[in-house]
């Protein structure tokens, strides 16, 4: 196992560089120059000229690629172009929205979904069945951003049940220890403000599940039907085991590899692909910050981000794929 891992990890280096420098390529095809974006319009060739060499934009392409890779070597993600901050410690805000609400959003995927598919296959060719596949058809087929402004529209301005963006009240702002204000307001016991928070996660967390909801009702339904066609399913129930033990207990846990693939696969979309459901819903996560960095040609918040998120999607599928061998004891990594 523990030389499977050490390979993997391995593995990670070339695919991470690989990124790094077709981002690094294409961000800088983008038309604009990050110094007369900084400086205006109205500004002299002579100052933008002199700001484009205190940037270092002037050197040629591959100084600035081998600068940056050295700078990411030493744990320094480089200095934006717009705040002059490090991007290291600017970053992880946004990154902690994002996480919250992803993390909120999948959630509330694999509890509604996971439970559909399941008792779809229970109760095949059912009018639950068919209902449940419609939906979950609908879900992958309707657009965030529409479902997201028909959630503000329904939700917030006529029934005026939830907030409409945002991650808190600007009256009663938390004060950020992790940045994750679900455990920041419980650590400050702000049970009030732990309860404006969950309801800031609602609209922009449904309308973020909804795809990932339907892929893993579709999926699990799909290995659950394969599953109880088996002949242990048969014995099972020929034994007099209950339905519900039948299903959660023996069917669930050996169909639970494809599920538990597609949940990976979904957990890291939803960090790298928030940025429609973030802007719609004022939501500050790191598809904005990348967003706003493209706009003002802050090429070092662009490659850091993108590099950051791409090294989130790879590790969240690594883990699920040690976690294949805890939940099916016939796989071994050798």
């Amino acid at each position: 196992m523990l030389h499977y891992i050490g390979r993997r990890f391995l593995q990670l280096i070339p695919v991470l560089l690989g990124m790094t420098f077709i981002v690094f390529l294409i961000i800088r095809a983008i038309p604009g120059d990050p110094a007369q974006m900084i400086l205006g319009q109205q500004a002299t060739k002579e100052s933008v000229e002199a700001l484009r060499e205190n940037l270092g934009l002037n050197n040629p392409w591959y100084i600035q690629y081998f600068d940056y890779l050295k700078g990411l070597l030493t744990g320094d993600l480089g200095v934006s172009i717009r705040t002059n901050q490090p991007i290291s410690t600017e970053i992880w805000p946004y990154l902690a929205a994002t996480f919250e609400l992803a993390f909120f959003a999948m959630f509330i995927a694999v509890v509604i979904g996971m439970n559909a598919g399941i008792i779809s296959a229970w109760f095949q060719n059912t009018w639950f069945d068919y209902l449940a596949m419609v939906i979950a058809l609908i879900g992958v087929s309707v657009p965030v951003f529409w479902l997201g402004l028909l959630e503000q529209w329904l939700f917030s301005i006529n029934l005026g049940w939830f907030p409409t963006s945002g991650r808190e009240e600007v009256r009663d702002p938390i004060m950020a220890i992790t940045h994750f204000y679900l455990i920041d307001t419980l650590i400050q016991g702000r049970y009030d403000q732990f309860g404006t928070v969950v309801k800031h996660l609602i609209l922009p967390g449904m309308a973020l599940a909804t795809i990932p909801m339907a892929i893993i009702a579709r999926m699990t339904r799909s290995s659950m039907l394969e599953v109880m066609r088996s002949d242990y399913i048969r014995t099972a129930r020929a034994k007099g085991q209950k339905m519900f033990i039948v299903v959660y207990k023996h069917a669930l846990k050996n169909a639970i590899i494809p599920i538990l693939t597609v949940i990976g696969l979904q957990t890291g979309l939803l960090l790298g692909g928030a940025i429609l459901t973030e802007t719609i819903f004022s939501w500050p996560g790191i598809g904005r910050y990348i967003y706003e960095a493209i706009g003002f040609r802050d090429y070092p918040v662009i490659q850091s981000g993108i590099l950051v998120v791409a090294f989130l999607f790879v590790i969240i599928n690594f883990i699920v794929d040690i976690l294949y061998s805890f939940i099916d004891k016939r796989i071994k990594y050798n």
